[in-house]
């Protein structure tokens, strides 16, 4: 099992997991953060510090894709230690539907 960042994360990118994340497994993009499925190691101390909410257990329904989407940008983005501020305009993309198609073109995240 591990976690993954879903799409609540893109255009919120609130940094408050990073701090608390044990292995250092959380990866930066221009828009949102991933985690490694491969470098996670379950503790799940990260999700409640989500404001966006935007952290789940791959353990949950539907998930397979986000598991796949974090994977594949967790090898192209740089890691992330230390925690920042989000964008001023995060409040505002919190829980915004359609998020994933409007940043990637893909509303399924195995393909973005």
């Amino acid at each position: 099992m591990t976690y993954v960042v879903t799409e609540n994360c893109i255009r919120c990118k609130y940094t408050d997991c990073v701090e608390v994340c044990p292995v250092d497994c959380f990866y930066m993009g221009e828009t949102m953060l991933v985690i490694s499925p491969d470098e996670c190691i379950d503790c799940g101390v990260c999700e409640p510090e989500c404001p966006a909410e935007a952290i789940k257990a791959d353990t949950e329904p539907n998930l397979e894709g986000w598991v796949a989407f974090n994977a594949k940008y967790a090898a192209l983005w740089p890691n992330v230690t230390e925690k920042s501020d989000p964008p001023a305009d995060a409040p505002e993309w919190d829980g915004r539907a359609g998020k994933l198609e409007s940043t990637f073109g893909h509303a399924d995240p195995a393909a973005a």
